[in-house]
């Protein structure tokens, strides 16, 4: 089958680029690089059946030359990480929204399957754990950037949903929880790699607020495992889905954790979310996603646990 993945270059795209040439398919990519890299495609490049494009989804002429080729378009493209976000609040805006809609249309006039990836980040300050995919959400100011990220990705699920229902666009949903391993880096605020990195080169782990936030973080093996199973079951259509897992950590256990298995000499430190970010900078305490939608539809169940990961990036980091 041919395949396009937007975001084909970045952390998790590079993985799902990855599975699909080895399942035997043809994989069109595309990424503008802002946080993909060259890296992480590197392996596989020159394979025969794949086709990398360096380009923008808010392309429109691009991205109906590569989605008129395809049956299945995985739409990962997205502003992603907290710093990412705050230092760039118009052009993520920009890309999640319009990129989105790019997508849709291009698949409606196609006919191409898509699969719409969301966000933990939707579930916004609800202290309800954990998150089932029909709870409510609760969210801060607009004058906090964060929110904002959870807004657009918000309207991406309004938008495949009003596709869904409104003109029969085939589409599946996604949120993903914290998605970790081999080939994510720390620099836009994802917090595993981050401590891995310093904890191996003995420099402080420096960790946000209190500490006692708690995460669950998934291996993006499993995630993608999902990603195309969710694809390829008629029955998901028009249905969102928790991908991710639920074995929960606080930050500061972490930061231990990741310090110990790294026999690592490094100090761990503590800096005020403003410091970090922006002045009235909001976290969400807890996030744990509720899997029970997802197990029910394709027997989900993820095979890596956080030690596992822990040790995969360790080993990514030292080769």
């Amino acid at each position: 089958m041919k395949i396009l993945i937007t975001g084909g270059a970045g952390f998790i795209g590079s993985h799902l680029a990855e599975r699909l040439l080895e399942e035997g398919n043809e994989v069109y990519a595309i990424d503008n690089l802002s946080t993909g890299s060259l890296n992480n495609i590197e392996t596989f490049r020159n394979h025969p059946k794949f086709h990398f494009y360096i380009g923008s989804i808010l392309n429109r002429e691009l991205m109906d030359e590569l989605i008129s080729k395809c049956k299945q378009v995985y739409h990962l493209a997205a502003a992603v990480g907290v710093k990412y976000i705050i230092e760039n609040p118009l052009l993520s805006l920009k890309t999640n929204i319009v990129g989105t809609d790019n997508v849709l249309e291009l698949c409606l006039k196609y006919r191409a399957k898509a699969l719409i990836t969301s966000t933990s980040e939707i579930y916004g300050k609800s202290e309800k754990v954990p998150f089932a995919e029909e709870d409510d959400r609760l969210l801060g100011s607009t004058h906090i950037s964060r929110w904002g990220y959870s807004c657009s990705k918000a309207i991406d699920e309004f938008l495949a949903l009003a596709f869904y229902r409104e003109k029969k666009l085939p589409v599946v949903i996604v949120r993903c929880f914290n998605t970790v391993g081999p080939r994510q880096t720390g620099q836009y605020g994802m917090v595993l790699p981050k401590f891995i990195k310093a904890a191996l080169l003995d420099q402080p782990l420096v960790v946000y607020g209190t500490g006692k936030q708690t995460r669950c973080f998934a291996d993006v093996s499993d995630v993608v495992s999902a990603f195309i199973k969710l694809m390829n079951t008629v029955e998901c259509e028009g249905n969102i889905y928790n991908v991710g897992t639920t074995e929960s950590i606080s930050i500061a256990d972490l930061a231990e954790k990741v310090k110990q298995m790294c026999r690592s000499k490094s100090k761990i430190e503590y800096m005020s979310y403003e410091a970090a970010f922006e002045e009235g900078f909001e976290d969400m305490m807890n996030r744990m996603p509720d899997l029970s939608k997802i197990k029910e539809s394709i027997d989900y169940e993820p095979q890596y646990t956080l030690d596992d990961i822990i040790n995969r990036i360790i080993e990514y980091y030292e080769n």
